[in-house]
């Protein structure tokens, strides 16, 4: 049977790490990456095509971005990947992640940098404090425990239509959790690795912005 995973990279001038994201893809397990260019001055689309991704263009925003690669997605995948293309998500980790989606165990896998093992430096002091409380709220608010809203995440595709997801900015993450715990998806977290990125960080605002 062949490969029903489409992996979706939202990226804003990224060219010093797209090539290197896309050179890891465990091809033999997914049907395609997705590079989302989101409106980049440097070479970010060309980097992303010449290592075998399909690049495809949208507006300004991370959930812009989501949303555009969702769109454009392979009409035969079933499972959506998200992650982001400045090397800091551990590719290897996808198997684990898809792995509750395929056994019909849940429809939303949320990868958790929280319970994982992280590099020295690669996550600041206040998205480690935003996570936990972002957890906390959702726990006292939507009865749903997440330790983190990180990017890499694998949501079932026929689910992710059900959500109607609407934010266009850094907020789709977390609207994602929230809709997912609405929407009474079956919800998995488990730990992945995380590493600090790669290069210097875009000087733009939006994509800039990390979670």
């Amino acid at each position: 049977m062949p490969p029903t995973i489409s992996v979706i990279i939202p990226a804003l001038n990224e060219a010093e790490s797209i090539g290197h994201v896309v050179s890891e893809m465990p091809w033999q397990l997914i049907a395609e990456c997705i590079v989302v260019d989101n409106g980049s001055s440097d070479e970010t689309a060309a980097v992303a095509e010449a290592a075998g991704a399909r690049v495809v263009q949208s507006p300004r925003g991370y959930g812009a971005a989501c949303k555009a690669g969702s769109e454009a997605a392979l009409s035969t995948s079933v499972i959506l990947v998200y992650m982001d293309g400045d090397g800091s998500d551990v590719i290897a980790d996808l198997p684990r992640l898809v792995a509750p989606i395929e056994a019909d165990d849940a429809d939303f896998v949320l990868g958790s940098r929280i319970r994982g093992t992280r590099e020295a430096g690669s996550m600041l002091s206040s998205q480690i404090f935003a996570a936990h409380l972002v957890s906390t709220l959702l726990r006292l608010f939507h009865k749903v425990h997440y330790t983190d809203m990180g990017p890499f995440r694998a949501i079932r595709r026929t689910s992710l239509d059900e959500l109607q997801m609407s934010e266009l900015t850094y907020g789709w993450n977390l609207e994602m959790q929230i809709r997912a715990a609405q929407n009474k998806l079956r919800i998995r977290e488990i730990p992945v690795d995380y590493r600090k990125r790669m290069g210097e960080p875009p000087k733009f605002q939006g994509m800039s912005e990390r979670v």
